[in-house]
């Protein structure tokens, strides 16, 4: 397959815009029914157009009218934004303190970079058919946490266009959820932690939380074809040390004095 040509963008999205967008059901989707007067007019748009030109607080009154306004202007990339108070585009003409963002969908970003640390095969925005596995985990074990953990009904997973996926949820209750909510939501699903100096980024103690052992239940599935076959972790001493390195002191000690480690 031919690498692809960042250059060809002006002639492609013109054609991508017109012919294969799904406008029809993103307009239906970001309009939610219309739950409340105005509630598309005060969705705010952004484009990131050519030459990294990013333009803020477009509003549109209807979908068609995005459509129009994508059409015409072939943004690189659209980012979705809240739902305000007023309608963005007229953010300079309400009072101080007025313009206020009410409402927008949680999303979880899945970036494969976040991995480079169990996996061999591909490094930062690199990915291939070995690793995407990773996303089909995150998928599994953040989708049964939503849906089971936190009662939510309405999710829209779609892959990011680079190196990762996106999880939108989408129920109303949760559109309206506190920076604190949110902040305690993403909590929850988070396991790993440090930077890049810290050896031992999980550390786990007794009782194990019920969210963990479903997790791990769900990894157990793809854990030898993926990480012993796939990856090959113990493949080499430089591999099994960093494998070894995980393993609690007490635990290590005790297999080194019978297999002389």
């Amino acid at each position: 397959m031919a690498e692809f040509d960042s250059g060809s963008l002006p002639d492609l999205l013109p054609i991508y815009y017109r012919r294969i967008f799904p406008f029809g059901p993103y307009g239906r989707w970001l309009r939610y029914g219309d739950v409340s007067k105005n509630y598309f007019q005060r969705r705010e748009f952004s484009f990131t157009l050519h030459d990294d030109i990013y333009v803020r607080y477009q509003s549109f009154n209807t979908p068609q009218e995005l459509e129009k306004e994508i059409q015409k202007t072939c943004p690189y990339k659209i980012d979705i934004g809240a739902v305000y108070s007023h309608r963005p585009i007229q953010h300079n003409t309400v009072h101080m303190g007025a313009f206020q963002a009410q409402e927008k969908e949680l999303v979880f970003d899945i970036d494969m970079t976040d991995y480079d640390d169990v996996r061999q095969c591909c490094r930062s925005a690199e990915i291939c058919s070995k690793c995407w596995t990773l996303m089909t985990l995150a998928i599994r074990i953040i989708d049964r946490a939503l849906v089971e953990d936190f009662g939510i009904k309405h999710r829209l997973w779609v892959y990011s266009g680079r190196r990762g996926v996106h999880c939108w949820v989408c129920d109303d209750s949760v559109r309206k959820w506190s920076t604190t909510l949110r902040s305690a939501a993403v909590e929850y699903l988070t396991l790993v932690k440090g930077g890049e100096e810290t050896i031992k980024k999980v550390n786990l103690s007794e009782p194990i939380h019920p969210f963990i052992r479903k997790s791990l239940n769900v990894v157990k599935e793809y854990f030898e074809e993926y990480a012993l076959v796939g990856q090959d972790i113990l493949g080499n001493k430089e591999s099994y040390d960093k494998v070894l390195a995980l393993v609690p002191e007490h635990i290590l000690w005790w297999y080194s004095e019978r297999w002389q480690l």
